[in-house]
């Protein structure tokens, strides 16, 4: 799943406190010879709000079972996000199906000015102050997975410095 991405650290889910954010529930309807079969699916977010983050989609007839298999997904895809205090160490955009999202690094106070699908990861990642923007479909889970796809570009300083071989202050002098 997360194989395209350099440097993604997968984490397992035992010993973390983790709180779940139910993204959405969709009603969906499968029109067979016997009529309409209804079933549901649910797309959830768990973190433990410092910077560890997962999401998951369950289906089910019934709802709270959609949930629980939702919940059980998001921990087994379990990924660390590198943040800077309280909020993202660079601005970022995320793409994935028709939906697109810009996150950006906000200065101490600003909060979490994002909509929906990305309020939730934001908040599950641990992130107090970010800008964003969602653009293109509003789909919840191209929504999600986009901005999943932002959040695992994100490389913090000291990373860069790995990858550059070079020291941190030439990072921010450079």
């Amino acid at each position: 799943m997360y194989q395209n991405y350099k440097n993604v650290e997968i984490v397992k889910p035992g010993g973390l406190e983790l709180k779940d954010r139910l993204v959405g529930v969709q009603r969906v309807t499968k029109v067979t010879k016997g009529g309409r079969a209804f079933g549901f699916s649910a797309i959830v977010v768990v973190g433990d709000e410092n910077g560890v983050v997962g999401h998951g989609l369950g289906k089910s007839k019934e709802v709270a079972t959609a949930i629980a298999k939702a919940i059980e997904d998001a921990k087994k895809n379990l990924v660390r996000i590198p943040l800077n205090k309280a909020t993202l160490p660079h601005e970022q955009k995320g793409k994935y199906g028709g939906a697109k999202v810009y996150i950006q690094p906000a200065s101490h106070g600003t909060g979490v000015i994002a909509g929906g699908a990305v309020r939730a990861v934001l908040e599950a990642v641990g992130v107090q102050d970010v800008l964003s923007k969602s653009q293109g479909s509003s789909n919840p889970h191209n929504v999600v997975k986009a901005t999943f796809d932002a959040l695992l570009q994100l490389r913090s300083a000291d990373t860069v410095a790995k990858q550059r071989g070079i020291s941190l202050e030439k990072v921010f002098k450079g």
